[in-house]
């Protein structure tokens, strides 16, 4: 009989909500409000194929573009990373310190890789991304959470956790956080960041959507409070780039780390594909991000606008939701005991519905979920879809009261 390791079983829930996120989306009628994908519109097609046939070219970029490349990562892109989207946020760093990835989670995964054994507890917003809940768990890591507000997590709660549990690692994701919205204020980013350094524990700050920001004002990361070299920053190209192109990066905070984040990537993939890096890294070096980055967050909020008039409108009184400044999510919380996860099969198959969301029962990583909420996107949806799925969606939640 065949065995299977035992955190197959660990991550199994988790794996199951990840996988219904992609499971509806053959049928051309459901309005998905699940993905949090980019709009196609974001994704600078017409920009990309100009670069493409620029570099696939032998006198050009495409042998190297086509052959074995460093480990790190394209040392252009790298650059391009340090000087364009980290500097501009207030983080110090040098090329040799940035590592790039295939995909924002495989920092977390590579991060697991150096610093997590079973049996480890990872503290974490509650609720958080629950597909970094499905990494820490196939690492057989324990999760548990940290109580959130309008202003991010709590540091009164977190440092009663870390005094109570004694965890390896604290993961957050500070700015328009998956899945509700939420941004870490100002004073708990400088506080979290002390916290690190007081307590000698991890942190890993997750930050991709951070510069989807439309509205309110830009704060730094916590990666530029950081005194202890504590702080470790995930970050993605998928919303500000492409999601296909699978390109992340992260921040080492020393030689030390560097070396053994490059020695478990080149076990584990050797580099990410240089393909999508060359094109990438062109992209940012021919000036075109500017005017793309102004384009995509103009069409997001207008997304976000939308979408909060359609939830007032449309959904049943006394839902609360929050007001996102950024990023692709809100987080709706509805009254009178409804329970998103048992709604959810007919809210996608009922004729008259056809709307996913993804339910927020699975976010919550301490066993006693909470089941009246949803993780609400709007990023990938027109606004004519926005008013479409809301209303439809909205009536069915409206009866059920």
């Amino acid at each position: 009989m065949r065995t299977y390791a035992h955190r197959i079983d660990a991550m199994a829930g988790t794996a199951a909500v990840v996988k219904g996120l992609f499971g509806a989306l053959g049928d051309p009628e459901l309005i998905s409000l699940g993905i949090g994908a980019p709009a196609r519109e974001a994704l600078p097609v017409d920009l990309v194929r100009e670069i493409s046939n620029d570099v696939l070219r032998v006198d050009g970029r495409g042998v190297e573009a086509l052959q074995y490349g460093p480990t790190m990562g394209v040392l252009d892109l790298r650059q391009v990373i340090v000087e364009q989207l980290l500097a501009p946020k207030g983080v110090k760093t040098t090329a040799d310190h940035v590592m790039v990835t295939t995909g924002g989670l495989e920092t977390i995964s590579l991060t697991c890789e150096l610093f997590i054994n079973p049996g480890d507890i990872i503290l974490v917003e509650k609720p958080t991304f629950v597909h970094a809940m499905e990494t820490f768990e196939m690492f057989e890591a324990h999760c548990v959470g940290v109580e959130m507000d309008d202003n991010g997590m709590v540091m009164e709660d977190l440092e009663e956790k870390i005094r109570k549990h004694h965890p390896r690692m604290i993961y957050v994701i500070p700015t328009f956080q998956n899945p509700t919205g939420r941004t870490l204020c100002l004073e708990r980013r400088k506080r979290l960041a002390e916290i690190a350094a007081e307590y000698d524990v991890l942190v890993l700050e997750d930050d991709p959507y951070r510069d989807i920001r439309y509205s309110g004002e830009d704060l730094p990361p916590i990666k530029s409070f950081d005194t202890s070299g504590n702080v470790i920053l995930c970050n993605s190209f998928s919303k500000i780039f492409s999601a296909g192109s699978r390109l992340g990066y992260l921040v080492a905070s020393d030689d030390t780390m560097a070396e053994h984040m490059k020695d478990a990537k080149s076990a584990l993939n050797s580099h990410t594909s240089l393909l999508p890096q060359i094109l990438c890294a062109e992209f940012f070096k021919r000036g075109y991000y500017p005017a793309h980055h102004k384009m995509i967050c103009d069409l997001y909020r207008e997304r976000r606008d939308v979408m909060m008039e359609c939830l007032e409108k449309y959904f049943p009184k006394g839902t609360k939701f929050t007001h996102p400044d950024g990023g692709l999510f809100t987080w709706a919380a509805l009254p009178g005991g409804l329970n998103t996860t048992q709604l959810l099969h007919e809210a996608v198959t009922r004729p008259d519905v056809k709307v996913s969301y993804v339910a927020g029962e699975k976010f919550f990583p301490d066993g006693a979920p909470i089941t009246n909420c949803m993780r609400i996107s709007f990023g990938a949806v027109p606004p004519d879809k926005i008013r479409a799925a809301t209303q439809r969606l909205g009536r069915m939640l409206c009866e059920k009261l």
